[in-house]
């Protein structure tokens, strides 16, 4: 069997578009009202191993993922959704496998008085 290797580009997990109703924001009205958030996760692990054991232990739980990160954008509002991309790249990196991740948060119904798609912030953080 030939051997593979990634040259040097890391293996990633991504989970796009989870859907989270918060109250985070600066005005009044978002912390009583509440509000959709969109959180884009992409985690950066080494996947060889796991593939070729088809060891879910070796890896991430995708679903675990996307149920600890619902889990840490519902809680505390805060001010800023910096704040919460922080808070959920946090959470990423709690899992031992993972060496790096990209979070986007989106905020479709900020509060901006022209028409807009999106509001995003995106983060990359990895170990230390």
């Amino acid at each position: 069997m030939t051997e593979l290797r990634n040259r040097g580009r890391a293996d990633r997990i991504t989970l796009t578009g989870l859907r989270v109703r918060a109250h985070h924001g600066v005005f009044e009205f978002e912390r009583t009202e509440g509000q959709e958030f969109v959180i884009d996760v992409s985690v950066a692990l080494d996947l060889a191993a796991p593939a070729a054991s088809d060891d879910l232990a070796g890896t991430v739980h995708y679903g675990e993922l996307a149920e600890a990160v619902v889990a840490a954008v519902e809680r505390d509002p805060v001010d800023l959704i910096e704040t919460v991309a922080e808070r959920v790249a946090a959470v990423a990196l709690g899992y031992a496998a993972v060496d790096e991740v990209e979070v986007t948060v989106h905020k479709p119904q900020a509060p901006i008085t022209v028409p807009f798609s999106d509001v995003a912030v995106t983060i990359v953080r990895g170990r230390a």
